[in-house]
């Protein structure tokens, strides 16, 4: 078997702990790759934000370990490389498949900009001023007209993260549906929306007010928006795959991390 590990090499606890990785690595003669192609398996070290920026680079399975804090995406605590190393080297591991989104920015002059598949979700958000108008519109019929801060197009794994914050519900990893959620929305349709996953959905700008400057957030890498421009999101045909070790469920981490 060969890793390859990913690594948030900015903070000293993950770079300890990929130390203490290597070091057990070369204990169990597992080969450690230096490029992700001759790699079997990711490992991804540290918050879950190392985790989005692993799935993006791969479609081999990925294992998170947790340097960071909540931690909803890794598996493993610092403390327990060995073990998970010879779970993986016994076979002791399922794989869950995560769906994910991408999407385009259709520019008002026709331009098409590609947004790549998000672990999480892909957000429309505004800066510090004003607020934006935009329509929601789901298989081409217009759902409704917003004033908000702006919306996000989110997985169920997403549905723990912006999501969450933005009084959205916790959805099961491996259900596989979209939520849409408005980010301190002024209208009456206030909540989330729950679509099917063959929904398509455009998110058009129709107006920023008082000097506002919007975005498109893809897994938290930005991208500036215009009025007129139009966001189409969907499911990707592209999924993660996370490794699975022990019978810890999703409401096992619900509880450990929101209780």
């Amino acid at each position: 078997m060969k890793i390859f590990i990913n690594a948030d090499n900015f903070k000293k606890i993950a770079s300890k702990t990929k130390d203490d990785l290597i070091n057990c690595c070369k204990k169990l003669d597992i080969e450690i790759a230096g490029d992700i192609s001759k790699a079997d398996i990711l490992f991804s070290i540290g918050g879950d934000g190392t985790f989005l920026n692993t799935a993006k680079l791969t479609d081999k399975p990925i294992i998170g370990i947790n340097t960071g804090t909540l931690g909803y995406l890794t598996e493993v605590n610092p403390h327990e490389l060995e073990k998970a190393l010879k779970n993986i080297l016994n076979g002791n591991y399922t794989i869950e498949n995560r769906m994910m989104v991408e999407g385009k920015i259709i520019k008002s002059n026709g331009d098409e900009i590609n947004i790549p598949e998000s672990l999480n979700e892909i957000a429309i958000s505004k800066n510090v001023n004003g607020v934006v108008r935009f329509d929601a519109i789901v298989n081409e019929k217009l759902i409704t007209s917003y004033i908000a801060d702006g919306i996000l197009v989110c997985t169920p794994t997403g549905s723990t993260a912006y999501n969450l914050s933005c009084g959205g519900p916790i959805v099961d990893p491996t259900a596989e549906i979209l939520i849409m959620t408005p980010i301190a929305p002024h209208t009456v349709l206030n909540k989330s929306i729950v679509l099917s996953k063959k929904s398509n959905i455009k998110i058009k700008i129709t107006e920023m007010r008082d000097n506002t400057s919007a975005y498109v957030l893809n897994d938290g890498i930005p991208t500036e928006l215009e009025s007129g421009d139009i966001v189409e999101i969907k499911k990707s045909e592209k999924i993660t795959k996370i490794i699975k070790l022990e019978d810890r469920s999703f409401i096992d981490t619900i509880r450990e991390n929101i209780s």
